[in-house]
């Protein structure tokens, strides 16, 4: 039976999307089948795993998601409104290519970079972006081949979320686990509410490939396939890996809380007794760290081995609806904890690595809970993007909260239209084929397999340590304090970074930060270049002996130059996006004429070289953060670097600085990517388009400051490694009081650039405090109060009668309390000016401010206080009744079976 394939109508503009009335989806008319196809072709179909007479593993199909829509189903009722991705006018991208560059280079680079850029308009360019257009017409989106493409290099993101301990390790893991559930269900049943942005709908095609996924490597990249009918989890505990079911075929959870508990302290037993550094040498987790290359040689290995239950093992694992890891360690302060939640801990005892490290699997959805309770999620970036996963962690967070209401008052409200029927209700024939027993995956640990172990685990332990974390929480004023003063939140601390760079170096660098797409169909991201004009006048005006006045004016400039950029960007109206398809378009031209006599990239490599052959690695750190699974922000957002110095690390230039080496030509390019002259089998040649064999395409692909806003005001902390071996990775969370900021590198002053940040935050604050006085004449910053405080100040004092005057001057003795200037809370004062802020930088918060990103949330507190109170293309596919005859024939039996412990 072919694949079925939801259809959508044709889209609309997106002026025309944004003035349409909202109506309810029973309403709309149906649309006749368009032209355009909705989806993308989905997932591939992974080949079934030999089984032996001995062992035999659940025989799941890991192929296409099935976008089979649901009667009534909500969490896709807006996606046939919403318009395609635009293709912005080549010139008008080459304008905004040139305005990203121009002050990052110095004169005579930037006169290169244009003439090449005016070069690629008389020539190649109008041609190539014919090309893309004609290309893009039967597509959901012009971008998202070719960044699949980019993504089989396995560029992921590692997002995490944590959470004080409610009680223990097992408890909190088992609610994170039920609520998690719960999403999954409502994803699968269409009950998710869509994201929305001031009412216009979100694109909700990437909730689809949250779950029983898998990024599979092979030998020209990484691929993503899945099991959309996935049922059961892995549960990884020092090392080892359990798996039991959770869910039955109709994705209803069929265990309560309280026996998935029971569940995880059985596991967390039975690993016990297996010393750590015995079961370290087994644990084969850190094989997805591996380069890709190695990684799917070895699992050639695994799955070819005649009369070994590896291959079974294996697809337990690649099918897992996501996998839970419990830790044993208890991370010591913010900055460890990052380090946790990202890319796992090193520790070496007598020889052996021991530390969390190798209890981690990076190639699905991990859901991290450290001995005290602290959990994260570390996810695979290549299908998601950090808002969508946010969505996730912030789901999971208010569930549990309301879970935890009803025990208290069983009218509590619900996340979801409808929950799973009660476990402890059921009769248990109707649960179907599930074991819900939790079993022991034991691996054939063959030589080729303790072999690749150690190499993994030694080369892994040495890319984590080239990394360190560091965290400021910004208690002294937060989103209230800069809205205040009539910026907008993300502008201001852009410009935060920028300043704090320029003062330890004295230079701007590159800088990326993400903004999001997805009001179009199957949106993802485009680049947000931070460094303006605007920016690299205001940090010399503020380090330069300048009025106060002239700095707030050049910030004030700098902050509204960023916020058109966002907006800008946000309406897929950049220019990183529509190059980067042009150069893979070009390449593909080139690979399709060299055909397959061993010298093409089958048109489907990353535009690195070194990316294309990762067993030749250099050590670069985006290397690094591929093959450990720690992939910076940055992974899907922008274009690799496209230069790779001797030393491994990206190239980058400085204006006319002497190590600007990389300025090529045709005849010569010293780019990495491909010579810039090709010769194809038939004799024809194709030159590199001068534009991206500038040195001012590896520049703008360079990044140096890779940065990231995770808007949700309940998340605590999150974080992602460096892009570049010389860049820092930035994630921040903007918070109504606070800002909490989270800063990686390869130990290039980490700290210090940590601590010149904070100090600015504080300069820029006390200047911007002066220059409000100056204007109130003198009266200083206003603070902003609540209604009720207003009635003292509003009202005038009465004119008292001989009668009430007893009365009144009772009530006015003792000495009035207000708050002094200097007087504040922990962590610093938070000052709200009386300054309304503009309409304009209201304007940019709507955009920048409330959507983004991946992080930290601290449900500690709350949970505290509520104690204290009481996808498509066609397929094969089996019909539901063939598919349960199917299961009910295969065995359960994979792995050892536990016994359960009391609890």
């Amino acid at each position: 039976m072919p694949t079925q394939v939801r259809h959508f109508a044709t889209p609309r503009a997106l002026g025309e999307t944004l003035t349409l009335p909202l109506e309810p989806a029973e309403s709309k008319p149906q649309s006749p089948p368009p032209e355009t196809p909705r989806t993308i072709a989905d997932l591939p179909v992974i080949p079934k795993p030999r089984r032996n007479t001995v062992l035999k593993a659940r025989n799941y199909d890991m192929g296409p998601f099935r976008e089979e829509k649901t009667k009534g189903g909500v969490t896709y009722a807006h996606q046939d409104e919403l318009p395609k991705l635009p293709i912005p006018a080549l010139e008008q991208t080459c304008q905004r290519y040139l305005s990203s560059l121009k002050p990052l280079q110095g004169p005579r680079e930037h006169q290169d970079t244009r003439n090449a850029v005016q070069e690629f308009l008389n020539n190649e360019g109008p041609e190539l972006d014919a090309k893309l257009r004609a290309y893009a017409e039967g597509k959901t989106s012009y971008i998202e081949q070719f960044c699949k493409l980019f993504a089989r290099w396995s560029w992921n993101e590692d997002f995490w979320l944590t959470v004080k301990a409610r009680n223990n390790q097992v408890t909190r893991a088992a609610s994170l686990i039920v609520s998690a559930l719960e999403f999954v269900r409502a994803v699968r049943k269409e009950e998710l509410p869509p994201d929305t942005v001031k009412g216009t709908p979100l694109c909700m095609h990437q909730y689809s490939r949250l779950f029983g996924t898998a990024r599979v490597p092979t030998e020209d990249g990484c691929q993503i396939e899945q099991d959309p009918d996935s049922k059961h989890l892995i549960v990884m505990c020092h090392g080892q890996f359990y798996w039991f079911d959770v869910l039955d075929d109709n994705s209803d959870v069929i265990m309560t809380e309280k026996d998935i508990a029971i569940n995880l302290q059985t596991i967390v037993d039975d690993a016990a007794q297996i010393p750590i550094q015995e079961a370290a040498k087994g644990a084969l987790g850190v094989l997805s760290t591996e380069n890709r290359k190695v990684w799917s040689g070895l699992r050639d290995v695994i799955t070819r081995e005649p009369g070994s239950n590896n291959a079974d093992c294996l697809s337990i694992i690649d099918t897992a609806l996501f996998v839970v890891c419990l830790d044993y360690t208890e991370p010591a302060d913010a900055a460890a904890l990052c380090q946790n939640m990202l890319c796992g801990t090193s520790e070496i005892e007598k020889g052996v690595q021991i530390g969390t490290c190798t209890n981690r699997w990076y190639d699905k959805l991990q859901i991290i809970v450290c001995k005290n309770g602290s959990a994260g999620i570390n996810f695979e970036h290549t299908g998601v993007d950090g808002h969508t996963v946010l969505r996730f962690a912030s789901d999971i967070y208010t569930d549990t909260i309301l879970r935890f209401a009803r025990t208290i008052n069983g009218k509590a409200p619900a996340l979801w239209s409808s929950t799973s029927p009660d476990p402890s209700k059921r009769d248990p024939e109707s649960f179907g084929d599930v074991s819900t027993t939790p079993h022991k995956l034991e691996w054939d640990m063959i030589p080729e397999l303790r072999i690749a172990v150690r190499f993994a685990e030694t080369r892994l332990a040495d890319l984590i340590e080239q990394n360190e974390f560091e965290c400021l929480d910004f208690g002294a004023y937060g989103k209230n304090f800069i809205t205040s003063m009539g910026f907008s939140p993300d502008a201001f601390v852009q410009m935060a970074f920028q300043a704090a760079y320029y003062g330890l170096y004295g230079r701007v660098e590159c800088t990326y930060e993400p903004a999001m797409t997805k009001t179009f169909l199957h949106g993802r991201t485009e680049a947000i270049r931070t460094v303006s004009e605007e920016a690299v006048n205001f940090v010399q005006t503020f380090w330069a002996d300048n009025p106060a006045e002239n700095k707030i004016e050049a910030l004030r400039q700098a902050c509204q130059r960023h916020t058109a950029n966002t907006r800008d960007c946000s309406k897929a109206q950049g220019c990183d996006r529509h190059l980067y398809a042009l150069f893979c378009l070009w390449q593909r031209m080139v690979d399709d004429d060299f055909g397959s006599n061993g010298d093409s990239t089958n048109g489907y490599s990353s535009p690195v070289d070194g990316m294309s052959d990762i067993s030749s690695s250099h050590g670069r750190a985006a290397e690094y953060l591929i093959d450990n699974g720690t992939t910076p922000s940055s992974a899907v957002h922008a274009p690799p670097a496209a230069t790779t110095n001797t030393n491994g690390t990206n190239g980058t230039t400085n204006g006319d600085d002497a190590n600007s080496s990389v300025i090529r030509n045709r005849t010569n390019s010293a780019s990495s990517r491909h010579s810039s002259r090709s010769r194809s089998p038939n004799g024809s040649s194709h030159q590199l388009p001068l534009i991206f064999a500038d040195s001012g395409w590896d520049k703008l692909n360079t990044t140096i400051l890779s940065t990231s806003n995770c808007g949700n005001p309940s998340l605590r902390h999150f974080g992602f490694g460096p892009v570049s071996g010389d860049g820092f990775g930035i994630g921040y969370i903007i918070k109504d009081e606070t800002i909490s900021i989270c800063v990686s590198s390869r130990h290039r002053q980490t700290k210090r650039f940590v601590d010149t940040l904070e100090s600015y935050l504080l300069e820029i604050r006390r200047i911007l405090r002066l220059t409000a006085a100056q204007r109130n004449g003198g009266a200083g910053v206003a603070s902003k109060q609540s209604r009720a405080r207003e009635v003292d100040e509003m009202k005038a004092k009465p004119k008292l009668t001989h009668k009430d005057s007893a009365t009144a001057k009772a009530k006015l003795r003792g000495r009035l309390i207000t708050g002094g200037s200097d007087l504040g809370r922990k962590g610093g004062f938070s000052v709200n000016g009386s300054v309304s802020p503009t309409e304009d930088s209201l304007l940019g918060m709507s955009e920048d401010d409330e959507l983004g990103g991946y992080g930290f949330f601290d449900a500690g507190m709350l949970l505290q206080a509520l104690k204290a109170r009481g996808e498509s293309y066609e397929g094969g596919e089996t019909k539901a009744s063939e598919r349960a005859t199917q299961q009910a024939k295969r065995r359960t039996e994979i792995g050892k079976r536990l016994r359960l412990v009391d609890y």
